[in-house]
């Protein structure tokens, strides 16, 4: 049955396909998942079952009036809708419906909704999540405003509406409060979902790494078998919950052994999963039965093995999902929380480094070990450690969500193998880094390779654009392993340097001038030293260079080197500098020969002096906590928002080239040119042209001096080849510059030129946006020519930008001295070019169908710019993987 909506179009509606791209699964406020699709004709029985389950003050609350059942016509109508003028969603757990949101539109772009949820599972979010996905496919569908009637004793339903960042009118009639607003997405609709987003995101992995109880499945009285292996580890760490194991055998390691895991006495908040592959869906169903809150799967045999394990890992996670379920893994490695209160080693790791302030995520289930084991050598301490594995669920994104809320946590590292939401990723790591540092080893930087196992979108950029990315967000980007930890104890242990200036302190004249060359070359300034002390100097000498030295306002950080003579223990020296370091805000790296890590000798101040065994490994670390401390002490400024922008007028010129393909289509220049107006980008007319007469036509339309130029692809800017003559001033001379040009083009077929009215002097660059299918929109700058052109000196960001962003990304290029007077020269008037940029940034966040759109030239002059061409296409978007709705991969 297809139902027209009043005030819509008859037949609007009609043969509108199932809309499966609306299913997601969402985590909820107390980090349980619940699945969000439309609704169905054959929910019918679980709409009856759901609403004969609602109490009466409910059923009242939602239809005004006692209704204790359902007529089968009000479920018809409910069930079958048209997925345009009405649309219904449901939120599933299991196979009962536990939340029915819906909207019919009553006339031209406005709708009315109206939200159920159930009485056992309010106060779980469920409202706020499926007015997201609500509003996400109405504005699909051409909806721009919601209108909703409230009973005054409804104040759940009315929080729903007016806690959703949305300006919400109020009015009031007969009883009823009616609510209207406006559903296009705003910067403060955005920073609510965020901040839910948030807080449910970290509570799941809260559930994960926090539990209360913990059952392993596989655990085998065989010590080779990885289930002997996990369930020792979790008692051998002292785990401080019920610990319950599920196997044939009656008892493994004292452990009473269950045959499922609804024989275990519960509640169970933890499944540590070590079966064969083919045998875990069957624990997954088990585990949904007891009620179990999250599932860590170290068995192998999924996405990694080919299409049959992958068919195999998606299920799996459906069904976890469909069940309230998260996944960390398949072929994880384990989870770890050294917090004492918890002390859980629910991995393959037999040693753990100490309970400390440095959280770790690793992808890679094979690194898990050597990547804890780098930390016990260091005698690095770890507050929680996570191994995703194929990571088909919980992701770098999900741990970092919970360490912006782990008091425990002081900086975090991950080892990456792959992103699978790099857009998500930058939003998240920014927010993080801004408290704590996040130091990031990604592997395969000669391309975007993705391990098996991993399902990642392809990308087009260039392995550059991962780097930019990571600068952006404020991550600390290390090469390996070895240069995490180096960080990672700097971070950890030492206050943040406040600026590059660095004093340097040794006993050797050989090991100042490395330490102060590596400080050189790497941008930090030696402002005081080096000072090398005689190879004689005893600790009290020592002490006393390092006083000065931590005493010198003149003065950021110290690194320190000593080479023992055989006359002077390495105690006491390490001894001085701890406490001379202790008492000071200014950091501290140390190179002690035979000294690595966080050691007893270097931790006797306040707080540890790392030890790193060269002078350059320390100075390295010194230089990426330096930068770090520098973006972080950067004002990022507001989210761009120029204006005034005319979204209705860009949305109906998309409209206008409308079907889309996946190839897309090139707009003209007329179209270009309305697409680029509204969002306030001028681009300046252009005139074809064939024949010398209309040349003249065209000059005389826009005025003298005028530019002749090639439309031929290839040729177009390229003065170089005689394509492009400037500053023509006379009928005449524009005569001779045509026949000249025609006479040279022609054989290259390039007989169709344009004719432009001539731009003041500037300089010209380059302003471009992509819709990159992993990464979504990317914004790139260039200086125009060469610098482009030939060296490839493109700087990239990533939207939404920040007004700090913007002006990054103009500075980032290594040609950007040009703008700001090089050699004399009159500075450009950049303050119009970070508007323009703003602006394209903006229309590329909004506008997805926009593949490639670039801006060449941009001449900017001392005073405004002038952008001359444009070339836009517009394609089926590839779908972004952060989306204006809370949803999880997959």
């Amino acid at each position: 049955m297809v139902e027209t909506a009043p005030g819509a179009a008859p037949g609007d509606g009609a043969g509108v396909a199932y809309p499966a791209h609306w299913e997601a699964d969402v985590v909820l406020r107390d980090g349980g998942v619940a699945h969000v699709r439309p609704i169905r004709p054959q929910d019918a029985p679980a709409v009856h079952a759901f609403h004969d389950a609602q109490s009466a003050e409910s059923v009242y609350l939602r239809f005004f009036a006692p209704l204790p059942h359902l007529s089968e016509k009000d479920v018809a109508r409910f069930t079958q809708v048209d997925y345009v003028n009405r649309v219904g969603l449901v939120a599933t757990l299991g196979d009962d419906i536990v939340g029915i949101a819906r909207y019919d539109r009553t006339k031209g772009t406005s709708a009315e909704v109206a939200f159920n949820i159930s009485d056992a599972h309010q106060g779980r979010g469920l409202g706020s999540v499926l007015l997201e996905h609500l509003t996400v496919a109405a504005r699909e569908r051409g909806i721009t405003r919601f209108v909703a009637e409230v009973l005054p004793q409804n104040r759940k339903m009315m929080t729903v509406f007016t806690e959703a960042g949305y300006e919400v009118a109020h009015g009031y009639e007969d009883g009823v409060i009616s609510l209207a607003f406006d559903i296009s997405p705003t910067e403060n609709s955005a920073r609510v979902r965020e901040s839910r987003e948030h807080r449910a995101e970290s509570r799941s992995m809260r559930g994960l790494l926090n539990p209360r109880s913990v059952v392993v499945v596989g655990a085998s009285r065989d010590p080779d078998s990885i289930g002997h292996r996990l369930l020792e580890n979790i008692r051998a760490g002292g785990f401080t919950g019920a610990v319950h194991a599920v196997n044939q055998a009656f008892e493994v390691q004292g452990v009473t052994s269950h045959s499922r895991v609804t024989d275990a006495p519960g509640p169970i908040d933890l499944a540590v999963v070590a079966v064969p592959a083919d045998a875990v869906e069957d624990v997954v169903r088990d585990c949904a039965r007891a009620g179990v809150r999250g599932l860590v799967v170290v068995s192998a045999g999924f996405a990694e093995t080919g299409e049959q394990g992958r068919r195999r890992q998606d299920q799996l996670v459906r069904l976890a999902r469909a069940n309230g379920m998260r996944v960390v893994g398949p072929n994880s490695f384990g989870v770890v929380n050294n917090d004492p209160l918890v002390s859980l080693n629910a991995s393959l790791a037999p040693n753990l480094p100490p309970a400390g302030r440095f959280g770790l995520f690793s992808q890679s289930g094979a690194l898990g070990i050597a990547v804890l084991d780098s930390a016990a050598r260091r005698s690095l301490g770890v507050s929680t450690f996570v191994s995703a594995g194929n990571r088909a669920d919980v992701s770098g994104n999900d741990v970092m969500q919970y360490w912006l809320d782990d008091t425990s946590t002081d900086a975090v590292g991950l080892y990456l193998e792959s992103i699978g939401n790099p857009r998500k990723f930058t939003r998240i790591a920014r927010r993080l880094a801004r408290a704590k540092p996040v130091i990031v080893v990604k592997s395969g930087v000669s391309s975007f390779g993705v391990p098996p196992g991993h399902a990642v979108r392809a990308s087009r950029l260039p392995r550059e654009a991962l780097d930019e990315m990571l600068r952006q967000s404020g991550v600390i980007r290390v090469e390996n392993v070895h240069q995490l930890f180096d960080v990672a104890q700097l971070v950890v242990h030492q206050p943040l340097p406040q600026g590059p200036r660095v004093a340097v302190v040794t006993n050797s004249d050989a090991l100042g001038v490395l330490a102060a060359d590596a400080c050189t070359s790497w941008g930090l300034e030696v402002t005081h030293g080096p000072v090398a002390l005689p190879s004689t100097a005893t600790a009290q000498e020592f002490r006393e260079a390092l006083s000065l030295a931590f005493a010198d306002p003149d003065v950021d950080s110290v690194v320190v080197g000593f080479i023992p003579p055989l006359v002077t223990l390495d105690i006491d020296v390490a001894t001085a500098v701890a406490e001379v370091a202790g008492a000071s805000e200014k950091a501290c790296v140390a190179t002690f020969l035979g000294m690595r890590g966080v050691t007893d000798a270097l931790s006797s101040g306040a707080r540890t002096v790392p030890a790193y065994p060269t002078p350059e490994d320390s100075v390295r670390a010194l230089v990426s906590a330096t930068r770090y401390s520098q973006w972080r002490q950067r004002d990022r400024g507001n989210r761009v928002a120029p204006g005034p922008i005319y979204r209705d007028a860009a949305q109906a010129v998309v409209a206008a080239a409308a079907p889309l393909t996946p190839d897309g289509v090139w707009l003209t220049n007329p179209q270009s040119a309305e697409l680029l107006a509204a969002y306030g980008i001028e681009l300046w007319p252009s005139f074809p042209v064939r024949t010398a007469d209309e040349a003249v036509a065209a000059a005389v339309r826009v005025g003298y001096p005028v530019v002749l130029k090639s439309t031929a692809e290839g040729l177009r800017h390229r003065a170089d080849l005689g394509a492009v003559r400037l500053d023509i001033g006379r009928e005449d001379q524009l005569h001779e510059a045509f026949a000249e040009m025609y006479d040279r083009l022609r054989a290259l077929g390039a007989d169709v030129f344009a004719v432009q009215a001539m731009a003041p002097a500037g300089l010209a660059c380059v302003v471009r946006s992509t819709e990159d299918p992993l990464f979504g929109p990317v914004v790139e700058f260039g200086v125009g020519g060469p610098p482009t052109e030939l060296l490839g000196d493109v700087a990239r960001r990533f939207p939404p930008l920040r007004e700090g962003d913007v002006a990054d990304l103009v500075r980032s290029v290594r040609a950007a001295p040009l703008l700001f007077g090089h050699r004399g020269a009159a500075p450009v008037d950049v303050d119009a070019l970070e508007d323009l940029i703003a602006r394209l940034s903006v229309l590329a966040d909004e506008l997805p169908q926009v593949a490639y759109l670039e801006l060449n030239p941009v001449v900017v002059s001392t005073r405004g710019l002038a952008v001359l061409d444009a070339g836009i296409r517009l394609a089926e978007p590839p779908g972004r993987t952060d989306t204006d709705q809370r949803r999880l991969p997959g």
